[in-house]
């Protein structure tokens, strides 16, 4: 799986720290924190229709990020809204949009890793582009990475950090596979997410999916959650192994990105009868149904 060039984006303004400028011309400095280090945190938002699925509880994860990393300042919800406001606005966007907002510690005096040489910041990207959801409808195949998620005493996943070293590199071996994407292992040897994404799966009826123990709280995922308490399916969260993967009825990950996306083939192992499932395509329909008829106007 691999994303496509949208022609609609090749003119999308960008927006730093409330400035507006050509994608071409968009610019950090080197000195930035994410350029030093990946000292940033971010969110990924969908508009749906002028709204903004969920955009407080995005709001308040990558606050929660920020007060983690020590940030001394943290703009409001309101300072962001309003910089994602103005740049839907200047770009005339609606609907079928992925906003990717990043927040840097800012920018050091000199080089350097000691977050005291921070003496200015932060700085706030907006980046809004056209961007449907990414995934294939028809089933996934994934392969399981090498390269493990960090438990919580090596780096929590509850701090949505922009160092994406780890995905990357389990990205890699999924594209040298020839797979969509890539599982990813705790230190135990238990399911966390995909490089991307977190995981569901269904056995009998009952959809679970892994705790958040080395995996980040995931909006997308909380949704699906609810959905199945709304609609009394039966679930579950809790540790799982890759064999109760490879025996499931159905697989699906969910991300903002992508939505709600069903796995078919894990590790060359066809999952269920290798369709779309019951239960995925049902979750799914009410997924589509929530994001249409909840969010924060924003455009």
């Amino acid at each position: 799986m691999q994303q496509s060039y949208d022609p609609r984006n090749a003119d999308i303004l960008v927006n730093v720290n409330g400035e507006l400028v050509h994608r071409d011309r968009a610019r950090i400095s080197p000195f930035d924190s994410a350029v030093q280090g990946g000292d940033a945190v971010w969110e990924g938002l969908r508009l749906y229709s002028g709204r903004i699925f969920r955009l407080n509880e995005h709001l308040d994860r990558l606050r929660s990020s920020a007060l983690a990393l020590a940030f001394e300042r943290i703009p409001s919800h309101e300072e962001i809204t309003e910089e994602i406001k103005k740049t839907l606005a200047a770009n005339s966007m609606r609907d079928g949009v992925h906003v990717r907002l990043t927040l840097t510690r800012g920018v050091k005096v000199t080089s350097g890793m000691d977050p005291r040489l921070n003496q200015s910041g932060p700085t706030l990207i907006v980046l809004a582009e056209h961007k449907p959801p990414v995934y294939s409808r028809e089933g996934l195949a994934l392969v399981t990475s090498t390269v493990r998620r960090f438990p919580p005493d090596c780096l929590d996943p509850k701090i949505h950090h922009a160092n994406l070293i780890q995905s990357i590199l389990a990205k890699l071996q999924a594209n040298a596979a020839g797979a969509d994407d890539a599982v990813m292992l705790d230190a135990r040897g238990f399911v966390a997410e995909t490089n991307a994404t977190h995981l569901f799966l269904v056995h009998r009826g009952t959809v679970m999916t892994p705790r958040t123990v080395a995996c980040p709280e995931g909006i997308t995922r909380a949704a699906v959650v609810e959905l199945c308490k709304r609609h009394r399916i039966p679930n579950a969260e809790r540790d799982l192994s890759l064999t109760e993967f490879y025996r499931a009825d159905e697989v699906f990950c969910t991300g903002t990105m992508g939505e709600l996306a069903a796995v078919t083939r894990i590790d060359g192992r066809t999952i269920g009868d290798g369709e779309p499932g019951e239960t995925t395509r049902r979750l799914s329909a009410l997924y589509t149904e929530l994001v249409r008829s909840e969010g924060v106007p924003v455009a």
